[in-house]
């Protein structure tokens, strides 16, 4: 049997459309607080229609030398069409964090299952 992470695919955003993207600001400073934006489809718009969809975005911080992540953020996205309703596969946060580490973001499709990004976050 395969371990969830053995199920993650990656791949380019730019030319992938399943892949989250991950927005950070260049830097941040300890304790202060910034917006963080996760988003699918920036260059290859995916489609939002009940048979293919983006189901849901997490969003985790692993801090430099730490033991495991730390979940930050969950959109849902539930709206694909009902009634001429849509939800666009974006959310976004504001963070305080006082370490430099990695922002992990995972993102479900229907059809095309588990795709993940990772950026660094640099003091």
């Amino acid at each position: 049997m395969q371990s969830l992470g053995q199920l993650l695919q990656t791949g380019d955003w730019k030319g992938e459309k399943h892949v989250p993207v991950i927005h950070l600001p260049d830097s941040v400073k300890k304790s202060e607080g910034f917006q963080l934006k996760v988003s699918i489809g920036d260059e290859v718009k995916h489609p939002n229609k009940l048979e293919h969809h983006i189901k849901w975005i997490k969003v985790f911080y692993f801090e430099e030398n730490g033991k495991f992540p730390i979940q930050i953020a969950n959109f849902d996205f539930t709206a694909h069409g009902e009634a001429g309703v849509y939800t666009e596969p974006s959310g976004a946060t504001n963070v305080v964090l006082n370490k430099p580490g990695f922002i992990y973001a995972m993102a479900y499709c229907n059809i095309h299952g588990l795709w993940e990004n990772k950026a660094e976050l640099k003091f």
